[in-house]
């Protein structure tokens, strides 16, 4: 299949196809208040650093957000403990301030359901990690969310993510990806998105009674969910893993 990979900045009449390309998230995980916040405005405020893989007939079928950001400062330094969501902070604090930044970290790559399993994720983060280098950076960061951790939701994530193959790489996949790209895990982001809301909302995005307090496995979440009849809420605090790609 014949793809061609731009960003949004060089090829601005594809935005709504970049937006309207179908995906298979969970619905639950495109409520975290912080994404829902900033997700949005990659495309109109740093077009340059969304990319999408296009092809002959004008279908896009994979598509990657990544942000610019200081991290070496002094109240800094250190990748978050808050993972996604403090990234997509900084991120647009430091583009309303004017900072220079110093890092890109991806925040998704999304492949179309159909051209799953040919190989784009990779590709995608090929594309990210050439991106980041042409404009000067020499390095990227990524708070990846381990695609087959869902399957093991009460595993800890620090004795998932160090899981390893016979061949020394990951036993995720999507972590074994990032490390073929030359990355290495960096520390775990305990509390990278969180999403928290009534009862009625899990409800009706997952389908389950949640009427018992305690832990309730939610399909695609990657932890429990903490579930609180009696004050009418449940809360989602979803880890992910930072690696760090050398460029």
């Amino acid at each position: 299949m014949e793809l061609t990979v731009a960003s949004l900045a060089d090829r601005p009449e594809m935005l709504r196809a970049v937006l309207d390309m179908p995906d298979t998230w969970a619905e639950f995980t495109t409520q975290d208040p912080v994404g829902s916040a900033h997700y949005g405005r990659i495309p109109a405020e740093l077009p340059e650093y969304v990319l999408f893989a296009e092809t002959e007939r004008g279908e896009v079928l994979a598509h990657a957000y990544s942000v610019p950001f200081r991290l070496h400062t002094e109240d800094r330094g250190r990748l978050p403990d808050r993972g996604w969501d403090q990234v997509l902070g900084w991120a647009f604090a430091d583009l309303r301030r004017g900072v220079r930044p110093d890092t890109v970290s991806a925040i998704s790559i999304v492949v179309h359901p159909r051209a799953q399993g040919l190989g784009l994720s990779g590709r995608m983060l090929a594309a990210m990690r050439e991106s980041a280098r042409a404009r000067g950076f020499t390095e990227v960061v990524a708070p990846v969310r381990p695609s087959a951790k869902h399957l093991e939701p009460r595993t800890p994530i620090e004795e998932y993510a160090h899981r390893v193959r016979e061949d020394g790489l990951p036993y995720d996949p999507w972590l074994r990806v990032h490390a073929r790209a030359g990355a290495v895990i960096e520390r775990i982001a305990p509390a990278s998105m969180t999403v928290a809301a009534s009862l009625e909302e899990w409800r009706g995005w997952t389908g389950l009674p949640f009427d018992t307090r305690g832990d309730i496995e939610v399909p695609g979440a990657l932890v429990p969910v903490r579930c609180e009849p009696e004050r009418g809420y449940a809360v989602y605090v979803e880890p992910n893993v930072w690696m760090r790609h050398r460029l």
